[in-house]
């Protein structure tokens, strides 16, 4: 199981703002937590120069059902988090499998069966120094079109490091939606010149079901 949650902040920023730090190191010790990313946002369309500073996403993988209900459930650092927060929404995710790797490792090398429906993916991409330059002359161009792709239900920017490190999560109305956007001219046009010129030092590429959404209270 793995679980994304969006959480908002009206206040506490700088709180907020400190956990990307923090709160790694503690939900590592938990119990049945098998990957842990605290994440920050951007405040445009997929990958963005400009951080969001009201929003970050917890991004965590869980070694069964038990485990991932014990954290939101009972959990003081969920709790705290939430408490904060103006609001917090989660997304639990089926893995379907990823190629590439975040920090040397496939942190999601499940491959489950697409069961129809939502699907999620989770791009991330560590650029190199000399081709940062190149890589956000594209940006708006790759963000245009993603925010104008049919069946885009959600997605937003996420990431460790500005600049250089990027992710976007994104979700869809189905299969078929995705890969439509995947092969459409645009996105193929910018994944070429990804591929031919060196962009990137690492990426990952992952996709999962949307087992459920679930909004906080």
């Amino acid at each position: 199981m793995v679980t994304l949650s969006i959480v908002s902040y009206s206040k506490n920023k700088w709180w907020a703002f400190k956990q990307m730090q923090l709160l790694p190191p503690e939900l590592a010790k938990i119990t049945g937590c098998e990957f842990v990313k605290v994440l920050g946002t951007g405040s445009g369309f997929g990958f963005s120069l400009w951080p969001d500073f009201n929003t970050y996403a917890l991004l965590l993988k869980w070694k069964d059902e038990e485990a991932t209900e014990n954290f939101f459930g009972s959990s003081k650092i969920f709790s705290q988090v939430h408490s904060r927060s103006e609001s917090v929404e989660t997304y639990y995710l089926q893995s379907l499998g990823a190629h590439g790797s975040w920090y040397g490792k496939n942190p999601f090398p499940e491959k489950g069966k697409y069961t129809g429906g939502e699907i999620a993916v989770i791009t991330r991409a560590r650029i190199n120094i000399n081709k940062l330059p190149r890589f956000w002359q594209f940006v708006p161009k790759a963000s245009k079109s993603i925010q104008n792709a049919n069946g885009l239900i959600y997605t937003k920017g996420i990431g460790e490091w500005p600049l250089i490190e990027q992710a976007t999560f994104s979700i869809w109305e189905n299969e078929q939606a995705m890969k439509n956007y995947a092969y459409a001219d645009i996105h193929k046009e910018i994944i070429g010149k990804v591929k031919k010129e060196n962009w990137y030092k690492e990426e990952l590429f992952s996709r999962f079901n949307v087992i459920k959404r679930l909004s906080h209270s």
